[in-house]
This record gives C-alpha cells, sequence and structure tokens, in this order.
C-alpha cells in the first residue's frame, strides 16, 4: 500500500481553501489544521473531547495528554499546541460554544464522536475535491513529521512527538526529495 502524501504549502492552502465552502467551515478547518499542526491520528483526533484541549476557562491548553484508550499503541503521550494552532482554536472555541468537558471536540453531524472510520472519510472527501487523490488522512501526519525533521529535529523527539516506541516506525514517515539531499551536503 502506498504512503499517504507529504502536503506542501500549496496543497494545504488548496484545501484549507476549499474547507471554507463546507457546511462546517470552521469545524472542517480545525480538523485539518490539528492534524497538520499535532501530527495525530485521524482515531486520536475522533476520540478527543472538549476537556483534552481546553481548561475549564474555555482557552486552549499548551499540552495535553492523550489518555491510552485514544490512542491507538494504547500508551499516553503528551501533545504540544503551536502558536497556530492555539490562534485556531480559540476561533474554534467561539464556534464550538461547548464547556462541557465530556462532550466531543469535533462533533459528527448527528452530534456525537466522529468515528475513526468517518474522520478518515472526513480526510478523504476534503481532499480528493482539492484534486489529493494521494492524500488520506495520514498525510498531516507525514506532514508534521515530514517538515519537523526537515527543520532539523531529531528522530528521537519526532518519535515521541509521534507516539511511535521504534525511531525506525518514524523513519519510515519523513519524505526525503532532491531539495532535502542538495540542502544536506551545503551542510558541509
Amino acid at each position: 500500500m502506498a504512503q499517504a502524501a507529504t502536503l506542501n504549502d500549496a496543497q494545504i492552502k488548496r484545501a484549507l481553501r476549499y474547507c471554507q465552502s463546507r457546511r462546517y467551515v470552521t469545524r472542517d478547518s480545525t480538523i485539518l489544521l490539528f492534524s497538520l499542526y499535532t501530527g495525530l491520528r485521524a482515531k486520536e483526533l475522533a476520540a478527543l473531547c472538549v476537556g483534552d484541549v481546553y481548561d475549564e476557562d474555555g482557552t486552549p491548553r499548551t499540552q495535553f495528554t492523550l489518555r491510552a484508550e485514544q490512542t491507538k499503541g494504547s500508551r499516553t503521550r503528551t501533545v504540544f499546541v503551536n502558536k497556530a494552532l492555539n490562534t485556531q482554536l480559540v476561533l474554534y472555541a467561539q464556534w464550538r460554544r461547548s464547556t462541557n468537558a465530556a462532550a466531543p471536540l469535533f462533533r459528527s453531524q448527528k452530534g456525537n464522536h466522529f468515528s475513526a472510520n468517518t474522520m478518515c472519510q472526513l480526510f478523504l472527501n476534503i481532499y480528493k475535491a482539492c484534486g489529493l487523490s494521494d492524500a488520506s488522512s495520514h498525510s498531516g501526519r507525514r506532514t508534521f513529521i515530514t517538515r519537523l525533521a526537515n527543520k532539523g529535529v531529531g528522530v528521537r523527539v519526532l518519535a515521541a512527538l509521534a507516539g511511535h516506541s521504534s525511531i525506525a516506525v518514524t523513519q519510515r514517515y519523513i519524505d526525503v526529495n532532491d531539495a532535502q539531499l542538495a540542502n544536506a551536503v551545503e551542510l558541509l
């Protein structure tokens, strides 16, 4: 099976622009950015509750802990929220208007948590509509890991951020291209 595409800036902008035409503009844009800025899996995004991401005052947390039952490997891990995602989460809180800590962070059309499968379908629908046929719910994760690797973040840190117990798994996520190779030899 082919790996999910790693997205470039133009593709990300195209997907975010497309989200502006969807019924749930703020929710869908936030899901997309959450994936790109945290590298969370679709299952992990679907399992998030309001209280995971926002404190009692409704302020976005700078970091939060995924519980074992929310993750693929059934291991807790800390997720860090960067400034760009924090800004989006402030907007999302205004749109979402829920202070119930146990409520789903991202509500499906039926008002409940997304399932892992319906979250995957949301990503596929967005990417397909944008003409990004090789992109999937894992594209945000691959993009997150690859971009950090390109900025010199070490593979052990990447593995911790991704929730991988093996750096070998993390290394398979990193997309290598000619521009990176050319830049690497210039470091000498």
